[in-house]
């Protein structure tokens, strides 16, 4: 079976394409060239033509006049002057006669008959009746030959005309024949090329989604083909990487967790004193070891929690969705952390809608509110703000609280990083909200800033969206 490349296809169907077209163009060129020759002969042989009759119907002049006054004087210089122009007519004659596609000879052989016994009658007796009628006969034989010249040419004119036309027609097809056997080798081309690239596209889609169980098919040409079994072997590797993921993440969570619930029941039992009674050192160190575990176990949780949202922040499900109600929506999720602050969280949303991944927006917001209210003062106000632009979908999150120092900036969003700036109150967070924030905008094609506008943080994120 023969394998063509996409370069090889490319070549192929433009050289069709190309044969068709200049093929067209070639056939009318020859069209023309072949009707231009023809007008030019005919317009030099319609020139000749008329040309040669004039001359003749002036010889013809010549002869008359040279006839009447060798009637009048009987001299030898008008006769010699009748011979000249019957010399000059005779050729004239063969000349005509040279043209055999105008249809003149019949009245040309006439003319020669009755200009020769023209001349004949010069030489006996002179009888002026005979010769006027032949020289009436040679007048009115050259009017016929001139208005057969002038039907030749206008019926040439016709023929060329006619001919011309049924060319045209005939162009026309043809062009219209190449026309459509080219658009027919573009779109059996575009279909054999665009449809493998199409499939590429799918499979790449699909693997960015993480959807690993459709293996990877691509026709076509060879080279795509090939690029085809590379995705797919891609595709396998990828599920593996993906269960060596998830089998990793479940034996940390088992290992870790195992021995650490382990630890927090003993801690608990020895608060309790349930071995016997503590000291007042040992009641702290056991307050010590009690902090400290759940702080661990938190940090773990943490750590799952952002992997898995990690994970699933590449399956996007965009759909229309209203903002006001889901920004509405993120600060009722807050309200009760808000009302422990004093806190009034504002909202300023358009009646808009936005094409977008709802449950992942919440989550961003989410973060970004939590961060907001624990680094607010007390009975402050934090403004939550959506926006429309040609550039997309911008949300804003505004707080009055100690703001981000300018050496925390570039590294704010890393996980479990903790600012030098403290909250007013302590707060149970571990440092991975901002991380998670960029996670999600990041898989869903946007980027999320901190701006150093004024007192306070003022956090960015910038989402593309389809209205």
């Amino acid at each position: 079976m023969i394998r063509i490349s996409f370069r090889q296809g490319m070549l192929a169907g433009f050289t069709v394409i190309v044969l068709l077209l200049g093929g067209a163009a070639l056939q009318s060129w020859l069209m023309l060239e072949r009707l231009a020759g023809q007008s030019r002969h005919g317009s030099e042989q319609a020139v000749q033509l008329s040309a040669t009759l004039q001359e003749l119907g002036e010889r013809g002049t010549d002869l008359e006049r040279s006839t009447r006054q060798y009637l009048l004087v009987r001299k030898a210089a008008f006769r010699q002057g009748f011979d000249g122009a019957l010399a000059q007519a005779l050729s004239l004659i063969q000349r005509l006669e040279a043209q055999q596609e105008v249809p003149l000879q019949p009245l040309l052989e006439e003319w020669r008959s009755t200009a020769q016994a023209l001349a004949e009658s010069l030489e006996g007796p002179v009888e002026p009746a005979l010769l006027g009628t032949r020289l009436a006969r040679l007048t009115e034989l050259q009017g016929r030959m001139r208005q057969l010249g002038q039907q030749w040419v206008e019926a040439h004119n016709q023929r060329l005309l006619a001919e011309l036309e049924a060319n045209r027609l005939q162009l026309g097809l043809q062009l219209l024949l190449a026309l459509g056997g080219a658009l027919l080798a573009a779109l059996a081309m575009g279909w054999w090329l665009v449809r493998p690239v199409r499939q590429l596209e799918d499979a790449i889609v699909r693997l960015g989604a993480s959807r690993f169980d459709a293996a990877v098919q691509v026709g076509g040409p060879v080279d795509l083909r090939q690029l085809g079994q590379r995705l797919d072997w891609l595709r396998q590797r990828l599920a593996e990487l993906e269960s060596d993921r998830e089998r990793t993440l479940r034996h940390v969570s088992h290992e870790l967790k195992t021995p650490l619930t382990a630890l927090k029941e003993g801690v608990a039992l020895l608060q309790e004193e349930v071995p016997g009674s503590l000291s007042e050192g040992q009641r702290e160190v056991v307050e010590i070891l009690r902090h400290n575990v759940a702080a661990l176990q938190k940090q773990i949780e943490n750590l799952l929690s952002m992997n898995a949202l990690a994970f699933e922040a590449r399956r996007l499900q965009r759909r229309p969705v209203a903002l006001r109600p889901l920004l509405e929506q993120a600060a009722a999720a807050r309200e009760l952390h808000a009302q422990a602050r004093g806190l009034q969280v504002q909202v300023l949303a358009p009646d808009a809608t936005a094409s977008l991944d709802p449950e992942k927006v919440s989550v961003v917001l989410d973060n970004l509110l939590s961060n907001a209210i624990d680094f607010s003062p007390e009975g402050g106000q934090i403004t939550l703000a959506a926006s429309l632009g040609s550039q997309g979908l911008r949300l804003e999150c505004r707080d009055q609280g100690v703001g981000v120092a300018p050496e925390d900036a570039s590294r704010i969003f890393e996980p479990f990083y903790q600012g030098q700036r403290r909250p007013p109150v302590p707060r149970q967070g571990s440092g991975v909200g901002l991380s998670i924030v960029r996670e999600l905008v990041h898989a869903m094609g946007g980027r999320v800033s901190l701006l150093g506008d004024g007192p306070g943080a003022h956090f960015c994120v910038d989402l593309p969206h389809e209205t």
